[in-house]
């Protein structure tokens, strides 16, 4: 394990930094309550040991969706506000869940770390790769916990799936196939617009740059904008290439390569809908395919990972909603499928006993960054049409000036803006 990765909180014994005794309930505050936000919301209300106290957004026409996820778990109401400093400067307030948009994610989770909360991180971790190191960097000096949102970390049947290919069955394991190949919605065209009453979109920009308010810029589509999201690299891209490269045993590449392009969708958006990359490290390599106008699926699933190994393959996917493996041998022939029901509860679980044991989390934040650091890759590789070199010791692109700049971004003088940037 290197030296940087190891978790300062769990080396110390600090079960004292929490200043609420072990077997106390943790006070949990959501940030961002769509979609994501609002399904994590559920899954904490499941859990007698954690209480959500505050709801966070700045769209009050979200909120109601998520209060009644509370109201129907049986749970009091919780605080609704629309600026996440409140959340961090009550103290009683343990963790936070955040589930902004990409451009928040590492904003938030930097000031929740330094205003001592531990934190549930969705993926991506980062809008791009200098914001990941930083992120890591305040969970360190702050000693906190931070989940990064790939829940199959904890997902048992896909723990057993790792551990059959770690066991050496299919033999030497040199290469795996990540893929996201699903169909997404054209998002067509619209016109800027006013911004809703109930919206304080200067909030919701935060630390990037201005844009005026545009539906195909806001709720979900804010995905397909470099400004905002880092297309479906990022969104679904994060879950496959983070189970390739814990399936390969290894942590960040010296070089990716490859292209992609918007070669499908004539609307809205600016990200890649087609992505090859192939990532290389000593010995082994990770290739990434993204197709996200492909109603078809690959291997009778839309999303999945295959690892090849000398002697036979293991593929890692979700089939007829179930998530499980399969093994192949040698011979192509198909000799064990197991499949078992588990999406967000044992993660969420897993972060709940962490914040109170001081244990390193399943998905802990330098896990989660190097993953990420593959999402950000593909998309440089797509924006450059040139291959890179990767310095994992300086987090850096080298050799290439204009791909390095992408490596970061510039932000607008804001609250938010990440310390070090």
């Amino acid at each position: 394990m290197k030296r940087r990765y190891f978790l300062p909180a769990v080396a110390a014994g600090l079960n004292a930094v929490r200043s609420a005794a072990a077997s106390d309930r943790v006070n949990v505050a959501v940030i961002g309550v769509r979609g994501r936000g609002r399904a994590l919301t559920g899954g904490f209300a499941k859990l007698a040991d954690a209480n959500v106290e505050y709801l966070v957004d700045v769209d009050d026409r979200v909120v109601p969706a998520a209060l009644a996820v509370l109201e129907k778990a049986g749970r009091k109401p919780p605080k609704v506000v629309r600026d996440m400093r409140r959340v961090f400067d009550d103290k009683s307030i343990d963790a936070v869940v955040i589930a902004t948009p990409d451009h928040w994610h590492a904003p938030a989770a930097i000031m929740a770390c330094d205003a001592g909360k531990d934190v549930y991180l969705e993926k991506p971790c980062s809008h791009n790769i200098r914001e990941g190191r930083l992120i890591v960097e305040a969970a360190r000096r702050s000693q906190r916990i931070v989940q990064h949102g790939t829940q199959a970390r904890s997902r048992e049947i896909t723990r057993q799936a790792i551990d059959y290919i770690h066991s050496g069955k299919i033999g030497k394991v040199v290469m795996a196939k990540a893929w996201d190949v699903q169909r997404r919605a054209d998002i067509g065209h619209k016109n800027d617009s006013p911004v809703p009453a109930e919206v304080d979109y200067d909030t919701w920009i935060g630390p990037a740059q201005p844009m005026p308010f545009n539906e195909n810029r806001f709720h979900y589509t804010w995905h397909w904008n470099w400004n905002f999201g880092t297309g479906d690299a990022g969104n679904d891209g994060a879950h496959q290439i983070d189970m390739a490269r814990w399936a390969l045993g290894v942590e960040v590449p010296t070089e990716a390569a490859g292209m992609g392009a918007k070669l499908f969708f004539e609307d809205d958006q600016q990200t890649p809908d087609t992505i090859n990359a192939t990532f290389r490290y000593p010995g082994k390599m990770l290739m990434f395919e993204l197709r996200i106008w492909n109603p078809y699926g690959m291997e009778a699933t839309e999303n999945g990972v295959a690892v090849y190994g000398g002697d036979g393959m293991v593929q890692i996917a979700k089939w007829d909603r179930l998530w499980g493996y399969k093994v192949f041998d040698e011979k192509g022939k198909l000799v064990k499928h197991e499949q078992s029901p588990g999406e967000d509860e044992a993660h969420v679980r897993n972060f709940l006993e962490c914040v109170k044991s001081r244990k390193a989390p399943n998905a802990e934040i330098e896990i989660g960054f190097q993953s990420v650091v593959h999402c950000h890759l593909a998309n440089i590789v797509a924006r450059t049409g040139r291959a890179v070199r990767y310095d994992a010791k300086n987090d850096s692109v080298t050799g290439d000036p204009e791909a390095a700049k992408l490596t970061r971004r510039t932000y607008r003088d804001h609250w938010s803006k990440p310390r070090g940037v």
